[in-house]
């Protein structure tokens, strides 16, 4: 048995090898036939590597070359254009390295894949160890680990700011909180994150200027930095704005899916009968309404009223009715009615309508608006009535006119013009105050241009264009004294001290000063001491006087003789009766100066004219000086040689000024007939301007006890005022119209020249060119 069995292994050992023989041949074969195909694959991953790589650095040319052309063209383009060629390119290479890199990636695998059968047959033909194949397996499952990494890297590269956690950790605190704080929060780790140094608006405009991405920046408050959106964000925005969705692949308008239709379907998914409940009102429903109704008539259900909108803008210059009609639209307004004809419009009235005669003559001599509109008058038939031929035209014209014509609704107010007049007290009540003429001055040949009272209202004097100097007694009217200038006088002014009777003359280049004999003999003798100049010499000062003014001795009219450069036009005394200011209009910068009687001085005021003075005017109790140019009026304290106050007349041209005897109140005419009141406490504007006189006003002047002020004018009359002045700041002073002055005449075009008021009596006197001064008593 043993033999047998030997020799049956020796016939079967042959036929193993053959089998061997033939496995093994067969093993070459498909060994060289995987060897040839990973050849073939290396060989063509090879040719799609080389043709991925040239297809990519044309594109990049290409892109490259497309990126210089647009940056040609960007030089003169708008920011927003280049930004959407920059977008459009951005998104071209973004798709086009995408397939880039999946090719690369399906070709690497493909090479992972060929190497790694390569590794199995050589370990089978070299090592013939599985532990070699399970490394070769490892190895190349590294490696696809490694190219799916490599892949996914390319798709994710893009990382978005919303994936960052927020820098500032406060939460939903609200920066208000931290307004005036130093910092804006804290980090994570618990420092403060101070806040950013503010740039200047106008280097931050500039460099906003300079940055072409400065589109894209957004100031980010809750972390106090600036957040660059990236061309995928500004696309993402651009699409929500215009109200697309805001990824470019979702698609709106998709086809229609129907999941419950298939081709096999014999049964529906249901075959129940529609339920009978669907047809009916639900009976639920009802209950709840009826419950609502209930409550809300109960007032236990309140709805909201809706918020009144404010408008956002406002008219300036337009009426709040008018707008709100405007935005509600105009109601409709009915076509205005004609009144209905009556018996007199009838084409044949009866007799006792058609005027006669006599009547139609009275109606040519009344005023046209009382004569009657409408005369009636009797035809035969109506196709005789003048108006007839174009009645069809005329109606059909009035007709066009108010389908045409736009009509507005206008509120009319009926108000009563005598309740729109101010409430003025009673003249009664306001008197005495002149009112008739009871006494006229006549001697002089000319026009009389200047009058004066004396302090103690006793005489008067006045200064005529016929060279005279006049003085009057003023109740009987008698002329005492005359001196005769020899040219025409400007102004004549009575020296206020009663201890010193003495007159001021401005004629021509000169001013007097005379003696006008009156006062005891004490009083005379001070006076000619006063009028005596031991050595006619003008003191060289430092201003240099001597060319402006010299005081100089009139032997012939017993008085002091002052010589100005220039023709002097007005005079002012101080108070106590020992200054004197002299204006000469064209003297310019010298215009203005004051003269001191007891040292024989004078001096230029030490301010800077601002124009061509008018006239110049001391304070009644202070040391201020008013100085009137054709503007304004200049208020200064000449102890402390300051301006004080400046007052904006807003007139064309300044002609008169007189202060109130309490010094708070100033009333200034002008040459175009208007008179302002100035209260020195309330403003430089006028507190007052009154409209009086149609023509030039020459002067003005307040009375000292009474309240009362006048103004005289070229039209020949004076105007009488009630001027009362409060001591109380709130209350305002009282003006009231009192009576105008007539009974001069006109002369050369000049009427009244100058007014005065009596210094006791309420009483006025007033100078005319006619060369008569009027007396109006009350």
């Amino acid at each position: 048995m043993r033999a047998g069995k030997k020799v049956s292994a020796e016939v079967s050992s042959p036929k193993k090898k053959e089998k061997k023989n033939k496995n093994k041949q067969e093993n070459e074969e498909k060994e060289n036939e995987m060897a040839n195909k990973t050849q073939l694959k290396k060989v063509q991953s090879d040719k799609q590597k080389q043709s991925s790589v040239k297809k990519h650095d044309e594109e990049g040319q290409k892109l490259q070359r497309g990126k210089e052309r647009r940056k040609e063209e960007d030089l003169d383009n708008e920011s927003e254009s280049g930004s959407d060629s920059d977008e459009s390119d951005y998104q071209d290479f973004s798709e086009d390295i995408s397939g880039d890199y999946e090719s690369l990636g399906q070709s690497d695998d493909g090479e992972s894949e060929s190497e790694g059968g390569q590794s199995k047959s050589s370990g089978d033909e070299v090592h013939g160890d599985n532990d070699d194949e399970d490394n070769v397996d490892d190895h190349h499952r590294e490696d696809q680990s490694d190219g799916s990494e490599d892949h996914q890297g390319v798709e994710e590269s893009d990382s978005s700011e919303d994936e960052v956690a927020p820098r500032n950790t406060i939460g939903d605190v609200p920066l208000e909180w931290y307004k005036d704080e130093k910092h804006i929060g804290y980090d994570i780790s618990g420092k403060k994150i101070n806040k950013k140094e503010r740039q200047d608006k106008l280097a931050s405009f500039l460099a906003n200027v300079d940055d072409s991405k400065n589109w894209r920046k957004i100031y980010d408050e809750y972390n106090d930095e600036e957040v660059e959106l990236t061309k995928e964000e500004t696309r993402l925005i651009r699409r929500l704005l215009k109200g697309k969705a805001p990824h470019g692949d979702f698609d709106p308008y998709a086809d229609y899916v129907d999941w419950f239709k298939y081709d096999d379907a014999l049964h529906p998914l249901s075959n129940a009968p529609e339920p009978k409940r669907r047809f009916i009102p639900s009976k639920w429903e009802s209950k709840k309404v009826v419950q609502y109704v209930r409550a809300i008539r109960k007032g236990l259900i309140k709805f909201d009223e809706p918020k009144e909108e404010k408008p956002q803008f406002y008219l300036l210059w337009g009426d709040d009715s008018s707008a709100a009609e405007k935005a509600n639209r105009l109601a409709y307004i009915p076509a205005p009615k004609s009144k209905l004809p009556g018996h007199e419009e009838s084409y044949n009235p009866s007799l006792e309508y058609i005027p006669t005669q006599e009547e139609l003559n009275s109606y040519q001599l009344m005023y046209d608006e009382d004569r009657p509109k409408f005369i009636p008058k009797r035809f035969t038939s109506f196709r005789s009535i003048p108006a007839y031929e174009n009645g069809v035209k005329e109606s059909f014209e009035r007709c066009m006119d108010l389908y045409l014509c736009p009509r507005v609704r206008k509120k009319r107010v009926n108000i009563d013009p005598e309740t729109l007049k101010p409430k003025l007290p009673s003249r009664k009540d306001l008197k005495p105050y002149p009112t008739t003429c009871y006494l006229e001055y006549k001697g002089h040949k000319g026009a009389v241009m200047s009058i004066s009272t004396e302090a103690s209202g006793q005489w008067i004097a006045s200064g005529s264009s016929d060279g005279t100097v006049r003085i009057w007694e003023v109740e009987s009217g008698r002329c005492l004294k005359v001196w005769e200038i020899g040219e025409a006088v400007q102004s004549v002014v009575w020296n206020p001290s009663p201890e010193l009777p003495v007159l001021a003359v401005a004629a021509g280049l000169d001013v007097l000063i005379l003696n006008t004999g009156f006062g005891s003999e004490e009083e005379q003798k001070r006076v000619k001491e006063l009028l005596r100049l031991e050595i006619p010499t003008a003191p060289d000062g430092i201003d240099n006087m001597a060319s402006i003014v010299s005081w100089l001795q009139d032997e012939r009219l017993e008085g002091i003789r002052l010589r100005h450069f220039k023709n002097v036009s007005s005079v002012e005394w101080h108070r106590r009766g020992d200054y004197l200011s002299t204006v000469m209009p064209a003297g310019e910068s010298r215009a203005i100066i004051m003269h001191q009687l007891s040292k024989k001085l004078s001096h230029r005021i030490p301010f800077k004219l601002h124009g061509l003075p008018v006239s110049s005017v001391f304070h009644p109790t202070r040391s201020v000086f008013f100085i009137s140019t054709k503007k304004n009026i200049r208020v200064y304290d000449l102890l402390k040689q300051k301006l004080i106050k400046k007052l904006e007349t807003g007139l064309k041209e300044v002609s008169s000024i007189a202060i109130h005897p309490a010094g708070d109140n100033v009333i200034v005419g002008s040459r175009e007939g208007k008179l302002c009141w100035f209260d020195m406490d309330l403003s430089s504007k006028p507190y007052r301007v009154l409209k009086c006189h149609p023509k030039d006003i020459t002067n003005v002047a307040f009375h000292r006890s009474y309240p009362l002020f006048a103004s005289c004018s070229d039209d020949c009359t004076a105007y009488v005022f009630h001027g009362m002045v409060y001591s109380d700041l709130n209350q305002n002073p009282l003006i009231v119209p009192l009576e105008i002055l007539r009974g001069h005449t006109s002369s050369n075009g000049r009427g009244v020249l100058d007014c005065k008021f009596h210094p006791r009596q309420p009483w006025l006197f007033t100078a005319g060119a006619d060369s008569v001064i009027r007396l109006f008593c009350h």
